[in-house]
Parts: C-alpha cells; structure tokens; sequence
C-alpha cells in the first residue's frame, strides 16, 4: 500500500506587524534587506519626503516681487505678508494636532497621506494664475489648507527616524539628516525660479506634483519602525538583537508601544516647554530669511546692481547651503561635548553679529554678500536644526516616559509647533516694517536670537560643569592610558 503524501510544509510568512500588516507593498516585493540597509532607506526616504515638503514652501518668495508687481491684490507687501501668516499660523495650529496623531496613526500612511493632498493644496495656490484669479481671499484660503495638510509632515518623519536611531551620535545623524531643509529650500528656490519664466503658477504647481509623487514613494517602500519589517520582538516578546547592529537593542527603537502621549504629559517631560520657547524665536529668525530674503536681494542694491526675482531666488539658496553645514556642525558638537542647548546658546549668541554684518556690508559686493550670508545661515540654521531634530527627538524618548508610550510625534509637534508661531510671526510683521526700512527688521531679528538665546540658560548652567567634568575625566584616562568612555546625550536614558 502507498503510503499518503506528506503534508506540505508551508513557507513562512513574511514578516507580520503589530496591527497584523506585512510591510508597505513595494518593500514585500524586494528581497530581504538587513537591518542596517532598512535603517539607510528610512533615512534617504525620509530626507526626500521632507525636502520635497521645504521646496513647496518656497514658490511664495521667489515669486514674491513678481506679484507685487503685476498681480493685484499683491502690490501691498503687507498683503503678501498675510498670505505667509495664514499658512504658517495654520501649520503651527495643525501640528498640535498632527502630532497626537501621528503617535495613534500608521505613520507611513499618515505621511504619505500629508504629501498627496499638501502637493494638490500648493498647486491649489498656482492655479489662481491660470483661473485669473484676483481676490485676496482665495490666496489665503489656498494657504490655509496648505498649512494644516503641511502640519503632517515633521512629526512623522522626526518621529520615524527617532524610532530607528537612538544613542550617542544621534546629533550628528539627525544633523547631517536635517540637510534636507536646506536642500529642500535649495531645490524649491531653484525649481520656482526657473518655472517663473513660464509664468508664477508654475512655480507652484511643479513643486506641489513633486511632493505628491514623493508621497507615492513613501507608500509603497517606508517603513515607520523595525518591527514593520520583522525587526523586533512582539510586544509580548522578549528583547532581541540582531548581529549587524553591533549589538543594539533594536525593540527600543521599534517596539509597538501601547498609547500615545498626551499633550499635557508631553509638556510635563523636564526640556519640553523651554526649548520650545526657544524655538519660537529662533524659527522666527530662520522662516523670516524664508520668506522674505529673496525679496529683500532684489530690493538691495549689490555692487551698484539690483538683480531680477529670479537672480535673488538664485542668490538666496546660499543662505541654505550654510543652513547645512551649521545643521551638521551643531549636531556634531552637541554630541562631542554632550550639551545640546549650550550648543544652541552659543550659535544663537553668533547669530547676532553674523545678522549685523550681513546687512551692514552685504551690499559692497556680491562675493561679500556670499560670504556673509552664508555664514548667516550657518549660525541662524544651526540651533533651529538641532532644537527640531535631536533634542526633540531626546524628549521623545525621555526616561520619565518610562518606554511604555507613543511621544516622539507628539513632543516633536509641541516644539516644532510653537516655534511655527514664531515663523508665522516673523514674516508677518516684516511685512509692516520693511516699509520703514530694513535696519528695523535686522534688529528685531537680532533681538529675537538674542531672547532665544537667554531662554536656554539653565540648560546652559547644568551643562557647563558636565562639560567641565567630561574633560577633565577625559584628560585623565588619556593620562592614565584608558580608553575615552564616551557619553550619552544628556537628554537621553539609554538603559
């Protein structure tokens, strides 16, 4: 008699989630990735996602001189002022909300959501053109929507990248990370410039189909922490390791954690509120140079020579190039010395004179208002880049949490929020005070580093004797011959 057929034995699954998915689709149709590959796609994905959110920001002041001169309601600069207020006044709101949201929601699906509809809402914005559109209203309400759908994307991604890096060096990786508002900025500056030859609409409408495309890539290969692609324990499971990531607990960066934060228990955690604050006033600085300085090149004479809208959209992106390197350089030094607001402190402090000097002699030479700007953009980007990545990222993820809940998104929204008030702010009254003269707006910028600056000054006080004690342990090891301990963000538990 012949024996039955063996059962088949079925092929293993692939990897399920936590909420019982397998993966975004396009990752489940590539052959598996180690670990440490998902980490350098999250990365580049994320990058891309969030320099395609900075380039649709930037069409409002390329074109800003163009609308002002022939497209009413817009010859009022205050008016244009208005439609900057809207969008960042609803963004500041809209990331309250966003990032509670962000912590309940499939942060991919919520990402790529923001980027579908932000990209629809910015071209929203250019259609005016072709509809002949003349009514201030429209503009604002365009900029309205476009803020909230914009509010989506800043938590989701720092709170993503914060679910795969933690540790030491999360400062320089977040900082050389962060370059994507700089290349975003770059990339939108030079994307709107050249689409405004066709007319203005167009340098809204081709950044709002890229963003949009961007989302589509999110979907299908982003995956929002280990766990959404086999790395990780359940959360019923015990902690595993995984060989490529040199012994790192890879569940504290992807564990499924149960609730999200509130936003009253996110405000508790010790850091929040100051940086915060913080952050108000040195966003401020940072979105009023956004928004206002390619207008500001083409009203300023270089050399005896005024440029065209389009040379000064072209200029300005220097400001950016030196944005990321103070963003890398911030990072960088705030993980040697172990102190991420003395690092702030001391960048907003050289903001000042940087600000001074830029508008001072900016206008002697085009090679020295380079350079000036440039190093302008070092000092103004440098503590916004870090406040918004890793040290909101190190709240997120603060001891008193206790590892048990959702906060990275919601922590993150708290403090981007608030300092997209003071971005919301800044523009806005330039809009007034530019008719008086440009030396008042370069004070209230310098003042406004200057209160930033002041609000980080406990932190400052705490960290000084750290930094103090760290090298002296450090010169005795090397005394001693021992190896250098390292440290650990201060404000980081890593046990």
């Amino acid at each position: 008699m012949m024996k039955p057929p063996a059962p088949a034995v079925p092929s293993p699954e692939p990897p399920r989630l936590a909420g019982g998915g397998r993966g975004p689709r396009g990752l489940r149709s590539l052959p598996a990735l180690s670990y440490n590959t998902h980490r350098a796609l999250v990365l580049g994905l994320t990058f891309l996602a969030y320099a395609l959110y900075h380039a649709s920001r930037k069409p409002p002041s390329i074109v800003k001189r163009e609308l002002a001169r022939s497209w009413p309601p817009f010859a009022d600069p205050a008016l244009l002022g208005a439609t900057d207020v809207a969008f960042l006044t609803s963004y500041s709101l809209g990331m309250f909300v966003a990032g509670h949201l962000g912590d309940c929601l499939d942060l991919r699906r919520f990402l790529a959501f923001g980027m579908v509809t932000s990209g629809a809402a910015v071209a929203l914005f250019g259609a005016g053109y072709f509809l002949g559109q003349h009514s201030l209203a429209f503009y604002v309400v365009a900029q309205v929507i476009a803020g909230l759908l914009q509010s989506t994307g800043w938590p989701s991604v720092v709170a993503i990248v914060g679910n795969w890096f933690s540790g030491r060096r999360r400062g320089l990786i977040m900082g050389i990370w962060n370059a994507h508002t700089s290349v975003g900025n770059i990339t939108g500056s030079l994307v709107a410039a050249a689409m405004l030859g066709y007319g203005w609409g167009w340098s809204f409408v081709v950044p709002g189909g890229l963003i949009a495309l961007g989302g589509v890539l999110v979907l299908f290969f982003l995956a929002p922490y280990p766990q959404y692609v086999g790395f990780g324990p359940s959360p019923i499971e015990e902690p595993v390791t995984d060989e490529s990531t040199d012994g790192e607990d890879i569940s504290a960066a992807g564990k499924d954690r149960r609730d999200a934060v509130g936003i009253f228990k996110a405000l508790a955690i010790p850091g929040v509120v100051i940086f915060a604050l913080c952050l108000f006033f040195a966003k401020l600085v940072a979105y009023t140079f956004l928004y206002w300085l390619p207008f500001y090149l083409s009203q300023t004479a270089i050399g005896d020579e005024h440029m065209s809208a389009a040379s000064a959209g072209y200029l300005s992106v220097l400001f950016d190039v030196g944005g990321i390197v103070g963003g890398v350089l911030a990072g960088f030094i705030s993980d040697q010395l172990n102190a991420r607001a003395t690092t702030a402190a001391v960048f907003m402090y050289l903001a000042i004179p940087s600000l001074f000097l830029f508008h001072a002699y900016g206008s002697t030479s085009k090679a020295t208002n380079i350079g000036l700007m440039m190093i302008s953009g070092l000092f103004v980007n440098g503590p916004y880049a870090l406040i918004t990545t890793a040290v909101s990222a190190d709240l997120g993820t603060h001891k008193s949490l206790k590892g048990d809940s959702r906060a990275l998104a919601t922590v993150t929204a708290i403090i981007d929020g608030t300092g997209s008030l003071g971005a919301a702010l800044g523009p806005f009254i330039t809009g007034f005070i530019s008719r008086k003269g440009w030396d008042l707006v370069f004070t209230m910028l310098a003042l406004c580093a200057l209160v930033a600056a002041v609000l980080l000054s406990s932190h400052v006080k705490t960290e000084i004797p750290q930094i103090i004690q760290k090298w002296r342990d450090r010169s005795t090891n090397a005394q001693n011959g021992n190896a250098d301990p390292g440290v650990q963000p201060l404000l980081v538990d890593e046990s």
